[in-house]
């Protein structure tokens, strides 16, 4: 679970009328991320272009790995099971879409 600082925790009507000094904020780095409130509830989390960007290569790099896992898998399960006449390669595109679709 991610914990939030006091000064990261911001009221929606408060984000409204202020949302460039605290994009700002974000630029500059003075704080990593800040969480919108709407109700006492965390309803969105503001954090810098260079963050975002480095999250979604991490995210898909790991949607890669585990579709190579898969691919090892496979070929060690077709490796072992020379009787089996099923070709490697069904199935890939189904695992591949339904990792890749997460």
């Amino acid at each position: 679970m991610v914990t939030y600082a006091s000064n990261e925790l911001i009221p929606s009507s408060e984000f409204a009328k202020k949302f460039g000094s605290y994009l700002a904020q974000i630029k500059s780095n003075t704080v990593d991320k800040l969480a919108i409130l709407k109700n006492n509830h965390v309803e969105a989390v503001l954090i810098s272009k260079d963050e975002y960007e480095n999250m979604k290569k991490l995210a898909d790099l790991q949607k890669q790995r585990i579709y190579n896992e898969e691919i090892v898998k496979r070929v060690q399960e077709y490796k072992s099971n020379k009787s089996e006449t099923v070709p490697f390669s069904n199935g890939l595109d189904e695992i591949r879409e339904k990792i890749l679709s997460k």
